[in-house]
């Protein structure tokens, strides 16, 4: 079956994450049309409970990218982006009607939801320029590192940042990376993991000789081993209490 597209649904399928990039400078316009674009995006009842830092500063972007985890990419972007839940500015609306955010699990799940779509939106947005781009969830790694970073205040928190600018090469020449099976993550009226198993299994031989093909030797499970091995240890556990401390309730 042949499926209906646009060059957006093609912008899309050939979606792939730019880790190295040229050095050509980015314009601060692109930027701007970037961020704006991202925000037209959907929010939870319009309460748009997010924040977008914008980074150029060579030696902050160093100082990210230690946080991070050493990823050198941040370093060396054109331009990084920072997406932060940001429930403060529901304090600041409630002050001026004499009221109090309620707080709790929902409202933190708003504004993190908020800033993923909002993410998501400027990553499809830099791409249809041209730009590549990669998300970076490392940044959660040492949240209060990057708070103290980027001088955030009590209700905000970065969910992840985009590391931004032209790619160095075709990003697309090795080929776009096999996702798992349509049937393992797309349902139909009802929630169903029938043959799992198989299909996992399927994925991990897709997986294996896309992995060879760019020179790299896995082990024949070269999605559910690495998956299995590291789920089983918890990340980023200094998360949860800043989270706590920044004022993100999680009842």
């Amino acid at each position: 079956m042949t499926l209906p597209s646009n060059p957006t649904i093609d912008l899309m399928h050939n979606h792939v994450s730019v880790r190295s990039f040229s050095g050509e400078p980015v314009s601060d316009e692109m930027v701007e049309a970037v961020v704006e674009a991202a925000r037209r995006s959907p929010t939870s009842s319009n309460w748009q409970t997010y924040s977008v830092i914008v980074i150029r500063d060579a030696e902050r972007k160093r100082r990210l990218a230690q946080l991070a985890g050493g990823q050198d990419h941040v370093a060396e972007s054109q331009v990084f982006l920072a997406f932060a839940a940001d429930i403060r500015r529901l304090s600041q609306a409630g002050s001026l009607h004499g009221e109090t955010p309620a707080g709790g699990l929902n409202q933190a799940m708003v504004s993190i939801v908020d800033a993923t779509i909002v993410g998501q939106s400027a990553q499809i947005a830099a791409e249809s320029f041209g730009l590549g781009a990669v998300m970076v969830g490392g940044l959660r790694r040492d949240p209060q590192g990057v708070a103290d970073e980027l001088g955030l205040p009590e209700g905000v928190f970065v969910v992840f940042g985009m590391s931004i600018g032209w790619p160095a090469g075709d990003p697309l020449a090795p080929g776009l990376k096999p996702r798992l099976p349509a049937e393992l993550v797309v349902h139909h009226e009802q929630y169903s993991d029938d043959d799992a198993d198989e299909l996992i299994e399927r994925y991990d031989e897709e997986l294996k000789a896309f992995y060879e093909r760019r020179g790299r030797n896995l082990a024949d499970a070269a999605w559910s081993a690495p998956v299995a091995t590291r789920s089983a240890v918890r990340s980023y556990t200094d998360l949860a209490p800043f989270l706590l401390k920044q004022g993100f309730t999680l009842d």
